[in-house]
């Protein structure tokens, strides 16, 4: 996949690394679709990139918004032949906690936004991926997904994050091995510990002190070194169907 060739939709592409995606393929040349409930960061992200970005609104774990999404998507560029899922909450709680036991709602809420969410999007982004013709390469289409170092080592206090990103992580291969025949590539990233919004509340001596816990390089992860994997995935063919871990070597202890 050419990245000058593509068009994408960018989910939680308002921020954090789904916004350094979109900046890397409208810098190179592609166009790129926000779908995110960020309004306010969505229109300033526009206005600032300009005509090769259009954002809408969109709850992830809504069929008929995240249809009307990718439809808005083909109105716009003729064909969407990217997918990059950034969209994701991250909430801590333990299952026996000072408040008492883990809250069913909020182990579910987690499981809805970060993988039923992501499956919604790559399903029906697929649909209409088929009907792409296909390049040189016989390839419609790639779709990449966020999944987190969570699923490997969950830490305590993690196990619906982990849940949602394990399921990300397993659920990879399969859609692969089943959209192969179209010509789609299907990758996740495994991202450790990133410079995003999710750490803008923590003090600087706090995020220094977890940059000090990854090996190499010993600090967090900017994303725009997120969105530099999601190019050399869009531009290798035979990038298909794995997890790759983006981070520094890291692997989560306990807590």
């Amino acid at each position: 996949m050419n990245i000058k060739t593509c068009r994408a939709i960018v989910t939680g592409g308002a921020s954090g690394l789904g916004e350094a995606t979109v900046r890397n393929i409208v810098k190179n040349g592609g166009k790129a679709l926000i779908v995110d409930l960020s309004e306010e960061r969505a229109k300033r992200l526009k206005e600032e990139l300009g005509e090769n970005v259009y954002y809408t609104l969109t709850d992830v774990t809504k069929e008929e918004e995240v249809k009307a999404a990718v439809d808005y998507g083909y109105e716009q560029f003729g064909e969407i032949n990217t997918v990059v899922n950034c969209a994701g909450i991250g909430i801590a709680a333990k299952l026996l906690g000072r408040k008492g036991v883990h809250e069913l709602d909020l182990f579910s809420k987690v499981i809805a936004i970060n993988l039923i969410g992501t499956f919604n999007v790559i399903r029906l982004a697929a649909e209409r991926m088929i009907q792409n013709e296909a390049n040189e390469f016989g390839e419609r289409g790639v779709i990449i997904n966020t999944a987190s170092v969570a699923a490997f080592e969950g830490q305590i206090g993690q196990a619906a994050y982990s849940a949602s990103k394990g399921g990300i992580v397993s659920m990879t291969l399969p859609i692969a091995r089943e959209l192969a025949a179209y010509g789609i590539r299907v990758m996740t990233i495994a991202p450790g510990l990133f410079h995003t919004p999710m750490f803008d509340s923590l003090p600087e001596e706090a995020r220094t002190s977890l940059g000090k816990m990854v090996p190499f390089p010993s600090r967090l992860g900017f994303p725009e070194e997120y969105a530099m994997l999601t190019e050399s995935i869009m531009t290798n063919p035979m990038l298909n169907g794995e997890t790759i871990r983006l981070d520094g070597g890291i692997r989560m202890q306990p807590r």
